[in-house]
C-alpha cells in the first residue's frame, strides 16, 4: 500500500537525500534548488510516496489553476525513483492519480528528464503512465553530447575543428572558470534581447543558485583582454549529466568564435571529471506558431560537436 504525503519543510533533508541517491534525480528535483525563486510564489504540491516507512518516490509539482504541473520553476520534474519494479511503477502512478482526483485537479502535465539522466536505464514509469491512460502532450527536440567519444577535437565536425584549433593556436581569447556573474549577465541579457526574449533567471536568482550550489553551478567566462565577451553557465545535474543552461556571446565579437571555444573547454572539463553526457538543451524555434518547430541552425551548430537528438517529452492526462 502506497501512502502519499504532501511535502513539508520537515521532510527537506529526507527528500534531498533520496533524490541524490535515486536512479533519475537531478539538481532540479532538489528542494534546495526549488527554493531559489525570489520574486515568484507557487502553490506547491510536492509529493512524497511512502511504502511502509521507506520512500518509494518523490514528485515535485505545483497547482496551476486546475492542473498539477511538474516541473514548475525548473527544467525537469516528474517522478524520482530508485530502481523499482514495473508492478510498483503502476501502483505509484495509481497513487498519484488518486491524489490528483482527491485534491481537485482536473489534469496533469509531467516532464521527466530525458533517459540520459538515468543511472540504470528503465522505462517502467513510462509504460505505467501509458498503461494508465497518460498521453504525450508535446515533444521538444533536445540535444546532448555523448562524452565518452567527444573529448578530442578530432571527434568534432570540420567547422568546429577549424574554429577550435584556431582558438588553441592563436589564444586571442581566454576561458576561465569564474564566479563573476555580474560580468556575464549583461551578455546574457543582450543575447536574449536579440532573440526577443528575457533570461529565465534574474541576476539575483543566479547569485542565489551559486551560493546554494557553489560546486554545481559553474560559469565558464570568455574574455578578450579584460573584456568579457561570452560564456557558458553549466549546471551539474547529477553524476552522469552536465547541462549547458546558457551559452551566450556578444555578437560584436563573433569573429573570434567564442562559443565554439567555450564548448570545447566545457566538453574537455566534463570528460576529465567523468561525466557521460553534456546536455545542450532544447532546440526549438521560439518564434514559430507550432511550438514543436525545430531551430535548424541551432541544431546544426550542436551537431558540430557530435550532439545527438533526444526527446524532452511531457505527459498529459485529464482526470474524470
Amino acid at each position: 500500500m502506497i501512502k502519499v504525503i504532501r511535502y513539508t519543510s520537515e521532510l527537506k533533508d529526507l527528500w534531498d537525500r533520496f533524490v541524490l541517491r535515486s536512479n533519475n534525480g537531478t539538481i532540479f528535483h532538489l528542494q534546495s534548488f526549488l527554493e531559489y525563486h525570489l520574486d515568484r510564489t507557487f502553490d506547491w504540491h510536492h509529493l512524497v510516496f511512502f511504502e511502509g516507512k521507506e520512500i518509494l518516490a518523490v514528485l515535485p509539482g505545483a497547482r496551476m489553476a486546475t492542473t498539477f504541473e511538474s516541473p514548475i520553476g525548473a527544467s525537469y520534474g516528474s517522478f524520482v525513483t530508485g530502481e523499482i519494479s514495473f508492478e510498483k511503477s503502476v501502483a505509484l502512478v495509481d497513487a498519484f492519480s488518486q491524489y490528483c482526483r482527491e485534491a481537485g485537479f482536473e489534469r496533469t502535465l509531467l516532464t521527466p528528464p530525458p533517459f540520459i539522466y538515468q543511472s540504470s536505464l528503465s522505462q517502467n514509469i513510462d509504460y505505467a503512465l501509458a498503461y494508465r491512460g497518460f498521453q504525450f502532450d508535446k515533444h521538444y527536440i533536445s540535444h546532448a553530447v555523448p562524452l565518452r567519444s567527444a573529448g578530442d577535437v578530432r571527434s568534432f565536425h570540420s567547422t568546429a575543428r577549424r574554429y577550435v584549433r584556431k582558438y588553441l593556436r592563436e589564444q586571442n581569447i581566454a576561458i576561465t572558470l569564474s564566479t563573476d556573474l555580474e560580468a556575464f549577465y549583461p551578455i546574457l541579457v543582450a543575447n536574449k534581447r536579440r532573440h526577443g526574449v528575457q533570461p529565465t533567471h534574474s541576476l539575483e536568482e543566479l547569485k542565489k543558485l551559486r551560493r546554494i550550489f557553489p560546486d554545481k553551478v559553474l560559469l565558464f567566462l570568455v574574455t578578450r583582454g579584460s573584456r568579457p565577451i561570452a560564456g557558458s553557465l553549466v549546471f551539474l545535474c547529477n553524476t552522469k549529466v552536465a547541462l549547458c543552461f546558457y551559452n551566450m556571446l556578444l555578437y560584436s565579437y563573433e569573429q573570434y568564435h567564442p562559443i565554439h571555444a567555450v564548448m570545447y573547454e566545457v566538453i574537455r572539463w566534463a570528460v576529465e571529471r567523468g561525466f557521460e553526457w553534456l546536455d545542450l538543451g532544447v532546440s526549438q524555434d521560439t518564434h514559430a506558431l507550432n511550438p514543436m518547430t525545430p531551430a535548424m541552425s541551432l541544431i546544426r551548430f550542436k551537431e558540430q560537436f557530435r550532439a545527438r537528438g533526444i526527446l524532452r517529452s511531457t505527459w498529459y492526462k485529464r482526470f474524470q
